[in-house]
């Protein structure tokens, strides 16, 4: 049959997920790499995004490697998962994540995801009903944005103070928020800032949060990769104040970003999520999602367990030792004011285009910068903040100093001080 040429369709793409997904991290790195000169036959850097699993000295520990291996030898988890266990799954994080409690989790207090990034989605999706808006960091982690804006959650941006260890704008925060605001986000250990807050400052988001009759949406997928002179505080422990949904993951420490296991841990130590639907507004998101890796869960509660505590101190040592680094590599490029990092993986670095040449903003900077040294940093415009550079140092040393090298290179060539 053919059809006449003025036919008519009644489907359309949704506009709402192109100007969603052009707030991702990997919209923007997937126009740096295309910018990437092929004839360059030095390797490229990538400084850009956490994800060090790929770099020998960030392999994770043999007890996981062997954890999964065993499970994928059991053929137990080959299937869909079992009930039983998504139980021992939630169980096990409970467990493990009670260290850092006052109290007790239980396991009907965790819910798997697929990833700290699924565990986003859900918490977006469950709170995005009609005319609620939400509270996200200025600079930040643009998943939050892309997810709000696809769900048509409004977004509201207060500020961190970067002369004040990346600490929240209260007062900033405060003027926001009014009688639809249904929660705030942090992110502790911080992306993009490197930052770790302490315990009071936690308290006091806690408690502005309670007095504004919001919960706090905690994401702490860099839990314990803290190297400076702030101990990880997790922000449950204010569980009494204030409903607190926190986000975790393996991904970050244990090197495994690919293996697509991450939760949600409801703090909420006075039943108020449950009082407001919000406990049953995530289980039925989950429960029409799909669910994480049956392999992998199988092996969560090794990876637990019996992972050595050697493994945690060697990988703190190596972020600390190439923080270090990075920082100071930074630090004598001119057009460069690096803030120094605590914790995570990245750091974040103020431009001064007033003493480069032929160079307007961030994006050009990162978009030359992969062209002619074949280096990848993320435009802070991607984060929130014009004219700054996000950093990863987890990375092998050796790559570092050669990226930080090349950098330098970079700036000096095209310095208006030439």
């Amino acid at each position: 049959m053919e059809l006449s040429s003025n036919s008519s369709w009644n489907f359309q793409g949704k506009e709402d997920a192109k100007k969603a997904s052009a707030c991702t991290i990997r919209s923007y790195l997937n126009t740096l790499n295309e910018n990437i000169n092929r004839s360059d036959t030095r390797t490229v850097i990538p400084l850009s995004h956490g994800d060090p699993s790929g770099f020998p000295s960030f392999r994770t520990t043999k007890v996981s490697e062997d954890a999964l291996v065993d499970a994928l030898q059991s053929g137990k988890y080959n299937g869909y998962a079992p009930n039983s266990t998504v139980l021992q799954a939630r169980r096990s994080i409970a467990e493990f994540l009670s260290r850092d409690y006052p109290y007790e989790l239980s396991l009907y207090d965790v819910h798997v995801t697929a990833g700290a990034k699924q565990a986003i989605e859900v918490l977006i999706t469950a709170l995005a009903v009609p005319g609620a808006n939400i509270l996200l960091p200025r600079p930040g982690y643009p998943t939050y944005e892309a997810l709000s804006t696809f769900s048509r959650l409004e977004v509201r941006y207060y500020n961190l103070l970067s002369e004040q260890d990346w600490e929240v704008d209260i007062d900033g925060l405060e003027a926001l928020a009014d009688d639809r605001t249904v929660a705030m986000v942090f992110i502790n250990p911080g992306n993009p800032c490197g930052n770790v807050y302490k315990r009071e400052h936690l308290k006091k988001i806690a408690e502005t949060a309670k007095r504004l009759g919001m919960l706090v949406i905690s994401d702490e997928a860099y839990g314990h990769l803290v190297f400076g002179s702030s101990s990880f505080v997790a922000m449950g422990v204010f569980g009494e104040i204030v409903p607190i949904l926190t986000i975790g993951s393996i991904s970050k420490r244990w090197m495994v970003p690919g293996w697509r296991v991450g939760w949600i841990v409801m703090c909420d130590r006075n039943g108020i999520l449950q009082k407001h639907g919000v406990v049953e507004s995530i289980k039925s998101c989950l429960e029409i999602s799909a669910d994480p890796s049956t392999l992998t869960m199988g092996a969560i509660t090794r990876i637990l367990d019996e992972t050595p505590e050697d493994f945690y101190s060697n990988t703190i040592n190596l972020l600390r030792k190439a923080a270090g680094i990075c920082y100071a590599g930074l630090t004598e490029i001119p057009c460069f004011t690096p803030y120094k990092p605590q914790g995570s993986m990245f750091l974040m670095a103020k431009l001064n285009m007033s003493l480069l040449e032929g160079i307007d903003n961030d994006i050009e900077f990162c978009t030359k910068l992969a062209r002619e040294e074949s280096v990848i940093v993320l435009p802070g415009e991607a984060l929130g903040l014009k004219n700054w550079v996000r950093v990863t140092f987890a990375v092998e040393i050796s790559a570092l100093e050669e990226g930080l090298g090349r950098i330098k290179a970079f700036c000096s060539r095209n310095s208006k001080q030439q």
